[in-house]
């Protein structure tokens, strides 16, 4: 099969989707090629809306998806066989492999689409697609469109409305198949073992982009796609830069080193980990009493993960730890209640404890319907990563202690990425090791 996951699999979620529109069709476009310099172009990531419904990964392909029609009721339009494109680009499955290989009812040459999408739209109640993000495509979904309206008077039939796609599919992506989670686990796996080995050879004098070298090598040598995210691999003060990913500076002894680097599939299943370690390995007595607090957190936001549970529970009980902590080690003064309904804590911490993890790093899916959280459930995977940041970025709220200059360029985050089983939770990156024993040596 040309993805780890079974046809089947593909099959039946497009069964799902399809029970769910009703009779609107659906339009769902794969991604471009994009261009990186002159006629460079970056490798490329399909769309992954598309590919969870598909599993096909050449670009600029179109799946549609048609409930009001009888006899093909997903239909794809493929790059074409054509040799000598296959010389200069790679292989092509086809209009012929679109069918065999990945369950198509019809497949067509892409150049068709112009004739053909509006064919195929009539007679549906409505059209799903996502405007905006799909510039070659959404020309054709509105002239099909407006070609029922203006027909609408004489046949009395056109598609009431156009609608997007995402709430469906991306309630569907929220709760991961057995399946996927068995990809996210390798994922996990391979993430986890490249963060053990780079504990082992960072030390002192080292580039930041040499430890990235042996994350990265790691992912590539165990068949991954590649990095799932540009690797932050931060030494020092650099660790208080949240999205930092220069990894061009010296590890200095002393320091802390903040690594947050996970690998995607083949499949586009990833792994997201972070941990933090003294660079020379050995903490020092500030740098241990944030790097207690923070684990504690992390441990004690973990444990909140479970069925009937929410997302904001886990950051709720993950500040709440922080706040108690910082107060004790006086870098916070104050009511713990207090602070963290004025939000005092956000020049520390200044970001939310976790996302959904899936074919996304930063997955799909509602946190909240309205004014209700949404609660956990098996099948959700989720990232739990609380941190403390301590620098001059930020400004002191008013009232609270200017920073001792020996807690400033400490940044630590622990991230791990946890299942939520019947029961429970599954955290799904375990063998990074993370107590104060394993960071140092």
């Amino acid at each position: 099969m040309p993805t780890a996951l079974p046809a089947s699999v593909y099959a039946q979620r497009r069964a799902r989707f399809l029970q769910q529109l009703g009779g609107v069709a659906a339009v769902i476009p794969a991604a471009p090629l994009v261009t990186h310099h002159a006629d460079c172009e970056w490798p490329f990531r399909q769309n992954s809306d598309f590919w969870y419904l598909t599993g096909f990964d050449e670009p600029d392909a179109v799946a549609l998806f048609l409930p009001h029609r009888q006899d093909s009721q997903f239909v794809l339009f493929v790059a074409a066989k054509e040799p000598t494109a296959e010389v200069w680009h790679g292989f092509r499955w086809g209009t012929e492999g679109a069918v065999a290989q990945f369950g198509a009812d019809l497949a067509h040459p892409i150049s068709e689409l112009p004739q053909r999408l509006g064919e195929y739209l009539q007679g549906a109640e409505g059209i799903a697609f996502r405007v905006g993000k799909h510039p070659k495509v959404e020309p054709l979904v509105l002239q099909a469109w407006g070609q029922q309206l203006d027909r609408a008077p004489r046949s009395g039939k056109a598609a009431l409305g156009l609608v997007a796609p995402c709430p469906l599919l991306h309630e569907l992506r929220l709760r991961k198949e057995a399946e996927e989670l068995e990809l996210l686990r390798e994922a996990c796996r391979i993430s986890a073992e490249a963060h053990e080995l780079a504990r082992q050879v960072a030390r002192p004098g080292l580039s930041e982009r040499q430890v990235q070298a042996v994350i990265e090598q790691h992912f590539m040598e165990q068949g991954a796609r590649g990095t799932a995210y540009g690797s932050i691999v931060a030494g020092g003060d650099n660790a208080c830069v949240l999205h930092y990913t220069a990894n061009s500076a010296r590890l200095n002894a002393g320091e802390l080193l903040l690594i947050d680097a996970g690998c995607s599939l083949n499949d586009y299943y990833n792994g997201d980990i972070t941990r933090t370690f003294p660079i020379d390995g050995r903490f020092s007595g500030e740098q241990r009493a944030l790097y207690e607090l923070v684990l504690a957190a992390q441990e004690a936001a973990v444990a909140a993960v479970g069925p009937g549970q929410t997302a904001e529970g886990v950051h709720g009980t993950a500040v709440r730890v922080l706040v108690e902590g910082l107060r004790q080690l006086g870098l916070l003064v104050g009511e713990v209640d207090g602070l963290i309904e004025q939000g005092a804590y956000r020049h520390l911490y200044m970001h939310r404890t976790g996302h959904w993890l899936g074919l996304d790093v930063h997955d799909v899916g509602a946190y909240r319907l309205g004014e209700h959280p949404v609660q956990l459930e098996p099948g959700m995977v989720l990232t739990v990563e609380p941190g403390l940041y301590v620098s001059d970025r930020l400004p002191v709220p008013e009232g609270q202690p200017a920073i001792d200059p020996r807690w400033k360029g400490i940044g630590i985050r622990i991230e791990d990425d946890v299942a939520v089983t019947d029961h429970g939770r599954e955290v799904l990156t375990a063998s990074a090791l993370k107590s104060v024993a394993a960071m140092e040596r």
